[in-house]
């Protein structure tokens, strides 16, 4: 599309109101009492990744063998204990990854599987042909239960849906009886599919008539998984439908309460942690959110959430470049700029006022603070999860002097005074408003050196010497070119930039003035490089800064001299 080209809005309807009468709201629980909203999560919950059934499955192209194998071998060194690995039932594919880590020895001590069923006897029987010879499995049974399914998809009553669910848990525990004969510890997890569009008292029910039938104990406990296979509602009425669900449970400390939310209302996470506050102890999800449809929750995020409140999350997550590459690599999915704590942009800062006040936050951090994280707009320092400091401010149009002042000091060693970074951050912006875009600490570095170092004017520096005359005073002679000509000074001083200055006025008769000046090394070692920073006044007041860089700390000097000069000429 070409840049000039308008884009033309879209006409108004003429009915301005959205079909919204189609839809029915959801209802809330009748918890009067609820105590979630006074809990507070202190401890990482029991994670388990879905990625390789759950978000593999959302994919427009599932994952080769290959990417399987490299999600995997992420998914266990970021620390997961629980991988859900596929659905070997449903797909050949989906059987022989499975048989490839078990019979590879692929399986770390620690890590359980977690394997999807249907709650079907053919697809039983296949799955536990899936995992003989493993160390620990999840079970995962699962059949719908929502009132909807029951009435459009099932045509059953409750009745009829709890005969299937406690059918099918009585054939997973028939048939994995050789596997744990065989030294495997099978672990049953029973999701009622549709938790949150089900009857709380029907999901209760069904629950317990699983629980009657597996017959868990305190020592080999249940997982009973609640997913909001789609999210219906407010996270605050999932969290009162899980604290129900505990409160109404028989035998409640024989089964561990798990949560599976997707992110169909864009609150997946937030649901997760309300429910975590209820009274969950364990979390499904995946990397970045993956999963059908919106997606599911979002383990990066949760448990940097909680990494971020000062709670350790239980997952590696230091290397978050690496996570996002395998990420992209296997799902084809690019993750968003703005996808927290792992998007390109979620630790820039491109306004003025932000830059600035980071600028200062990482000062006070960088001074020795009391080791806590303390820069405004940055929730967590980007080098925990694998980011550079010099990636948090970027300059545009947008951003002032606080964003130039943050690029020059962190890529380039350069600390400007207030006055010079008012004359330069306006001119920076004009740079970036013809550009049309960000601009590089190159073309920052570059627009200040040729504002600033290396100013055109009428005094160019092309020789000097330095001579001792006593314990307290030197002269110094200097060649300059003036114009078109060359100009030979001499002056005397109680030190070179004092003689320098002399020489200028006695011999030009340019009145000179130095009043603020310093000076310091940009880096270190034999290549390091001083910098002077000064400014004159005139006979006004008026002050004209320049800046002088050499590997010579006299160099610098008499440079930042020649450049205030050059800058009052202008």
């Amino acid at each position: 599309m070409n840049s000039n080209t308008r884009v033309k809005a879209p006409e108004q309807a003429v009915d301005k109101t959205m079909p919204f009468h189609k839809y029915k709201p959801f209802e809330p629980i009748a918890l009067k009492d609820r105590t979630w909203p006074d809990q507070v999560i202190s401890q990482a919950p029991r994670w388990c990744s879905v990625d390789l059934r759950d978000g593999n499955q959302a994919l427009i192209e599932p994952m080769s063998p290959a990417q399987k194998q490299q999600m995997y071998d992420l998914l266990v060194a970021l620390g997961f204990k629980e991988i859900e690995v596929g659905f070997p039932a449903a797909s050949q594919a989906d059987f022989d990854f499975v048989r490839n880590i078990i019979e590879g020895g692929l399986i770390p001590a620690g890590v359980t599987i977690q394997v999807l069923c249907q709650a079907r006897k053919e697809l039983i029987t296949r799955t536990c042909e899936a995992v003989q010879g493993a160390g620990d499995v999840v079970f995962h049974l699962y059949n719908s239960t929502s009132t909807l399914q029951r009435k459009v998809v099932f045509g059953m009553s409750r009745e009829e849906i709890i005969k299937l669910a406690t059918d099918a848990t009585a054939l997973v525990k028939e048939y994995t009886q050789p596997l744990v004969d065989a030294g495997t510890n099978v672990i049953l997890e029973y999701s009622p599919e549709s938790y949150t569009a089900t009857e709380m008292d029907f999901a209760v029910e069904i629950c317990a008539a699983v629980m009657e039938v597996w017959q868990p104990t305190a020592e080999n406990k249940i997982i009973l998984n609640l997913p909001s296979t789609v999210e219906m509602a407010t996270p605050n009425v999932y969290a009162d439908q899980i604290e129900y669900f505990i409160r109404q449970l028989p035998e409640r400390h024989t089964a561990v309460i798990s949560l599976h939310t997707h992110n169909d209302r864009g609150t997946g996470v937030a649901a997760s942690e309300l429910g975590l506050m209820a009274g969950a102890e364990r979390i499904e999800g995946t990397l970045f959110g993956n999963g059908e449809r919106t997606g599911n929750c979002d383990l990066i995020t949760m448990a940097m959430n909680l990494f971020s409140q000062g709670i350790d999350p239980e997952l590696y997550l230091s290397d978050m470049p690496g996570i996002v590459a395998v990420s992209e690599s296997c799902t084809k999915i690019p993750i968003h700029v703005r996808q927290p704590y792992a998007g390109e942009l979620v630790f820039t800062a491109f306004s003025g006022s932000h830059q600035d006040a980071i600028r200062k936050g990482m000062s006070h951090v960088e001074s020795g603070s009391d080791g806590a994280w303390e820069v405004p707009y940055l929730p967590i320092d980007p080098a925990d999860v694998g980011g550079s400091y010099r990636e948090t401010v970027r300059v545009n149009s947008q951003s002032g002097k606080g964003g130039v002042a943050f690029i020059l000091e962190h890529y380039f060693g350069v600390q400007l005074p207030r006055e010079i970074l008012l004359e330069l951050s306006p001119i920076i912006q004009a740079v970036s408003e013809v550009d049309g875009g960000e601009l590089k600490p190159d073309t920052i570095w570059n627009t200040f050196v040729n504002e600033f170092v290396e100013v055109k004017g009428p005094y160019q520096l092309l020789d000097y010497q330095i001579h001792t005359i006593d314990m307290e005073s030197e002269k110094c002679t200097a060649r300059l070119a003036v114009s078109e000509s060359e100009v030979d000074i001499s002056g005397e001083g109680s030190g070179p930039i004092d003689a320098f200055v002399a020489a200028l006025i006695e011999t030009l008769n340019e009145p000179l003035n130095v009043v603020d000046y310093q000076e310091y090394a940009l880096n270190e070692g034999s290549e390091a490089q001083a910098i002077s920073i000064l400014s004159i006044s005139d006979d006004l007041q008026r002050k004209y800064y320049g800046v002088g860089i050499s590997k010579n700390t006299t160099t610098a000097a008499f440079k930042s001299i020649i450049s205030a000069i050059n800058r009052k000429w202008r």
